[in-house]
């Protein structure tokens, strides 16, 4: 248990961050899927459109820090690849 005032205040305000950062990873676990299941189905119109909101969310959340920058540019770069490949 925290011992100060601050240490109280750093308590609520992590637990409020954690909260906020697990959705934004939920939503981004989602698109990811979403995106990788129309791929999947050939349908490579609305698998490209999928993408480009998956890749504005993953950038979204690196600008925030909820992921690492070089995580969002893996995923997306990998991501982009299996775009190509179903051409």
């Amino acid at each position: 248990m925290p011992n100060t005032k601050s240490a109280e205040r750093r308590m609520r305000n992590s637990a409020r961050k954690q909260l906020a950062n697990h959705s934004v990873k939920s939503r981004l676990k989602t698109l990811q899927r979403s995106f990788l299941s129309v791929a999947a189905a050939g349908k490579k119109a609305e698998a490209s459109e999928a993408y480009r909101a998956m890749t504005s969310a993953f950038d979204k959340a690196a600008k925030t820090g909820v992921i690492h920058k070089a995580t969002a540019n893996r995923k997306k770069s990998r991501l982009a690849a299996y775009l190509v490949k179903m051409k």
